[in-house]
């Protein structure tokens, strides 16, 4: 599932279609595509995991899920597997295998935009109340959850607590103060350290111990479990990361 980084991503990629008339739309997307046409683009927006296409009128939310990928320009899958094909006079967005849906733009006025790692309003100090609030929650699980880190998954949980030497079942009321405003700066740090390896095609070069198998501080093997609710893939160091 791709992670709040690369939805930024995508938003700078589709940025030169803002201000452009929609001329057609496609796509297998469960809603009335056709309201699209003559529409203006009028902005974009982006919160964790999810992207939004913003209209006079209503949003377009996409959620890439598990599989999701687009294009600009080519369709590059197969026709099954297109959601929603926008066209505007200078090119195209193709959107796949993800879930597209109308929003109201009353809702958009609801979403807490102080939990976006990426956004330039997140807020630190509300991300620390909601920790202390689930004294017995995983902190892999913490890490997870979008109502206190949007945008954070997989890659950024498993390289945060190498980075901070925590093991991933260390319980949220067990860990000292100074260790959950680790947690939290360091969330943030790695989504941007995210955003710049992506950008320059490096992303992979950069991890240190997601999907891998030796640590690379100790040389000890790298333990590799589903854990907590979300059952997500952890990575891990018994050496060099400490449970609390």
């Amino acid at each position: 599932m791709p992670e709040g980084p690369s939805i930024v991503l995508i938003k700078e990629h589709l940025q030169k279609f803002v201000g452009e008339k929609i001329i057609g739309t496609s796509g297998n997307a469960k809603f009335d595509k056709y309201w699209l046409n003559n529409e203006v683009l009028l902005d974009i927006k982006t919160f964790g995991k999810q992207l939004y296409l913003l209209f006079d009128t209503a949003a377009v939310r996409i959620h890439l899920l598990m599989f999701g990928s687009y294009s600009i320009d080519q369709q590059t899958k197969a026709e099954r597997s297109l959601r929603l094909m926008i066209q505007f006079e200078t090119g195209r967005i193709f959107f796949y295998t993800c879930s597209a849906k109308i929003v109201d733009k009353t809702f958009l006025s609801e979403i807490d935009w102080e939990a976006d790692v990426m956004s330039p309003i997140w807020n630190p100090k509300k991300a620390k109340k909601k920790l202390k609030s689930l004294p017995d929650l995983m902190i892999c699980d913490a890490l997870l959850d979008q109502n206190i880190f949007s945008g954070v998954g997989n890659i950024i949980k498993n390289e945060v607590l190498f980075r901070i030497r925590v093991q991933p079942e260390s319980l949220i009321g067990n860990l000292p103060a100074k260790m959950i405003d680790n947690l939290i700066v360091e969330a943030r740090n790695y989504s941007f350290d995210f955003l710049h390896w992506k950008r320059a095609f490096v992303l992979k070069k950069h991890w240190l111990v997601h999907n891998k198998s030796i640590c690379p501080k100790c040389g000890e093997r790298i333990i590799r479990n589903h854990l907590g609710k979300t059952k997500r893939r952890c990575f891990y160091c018994l050496k060099d990361q400490k449970l609390y």
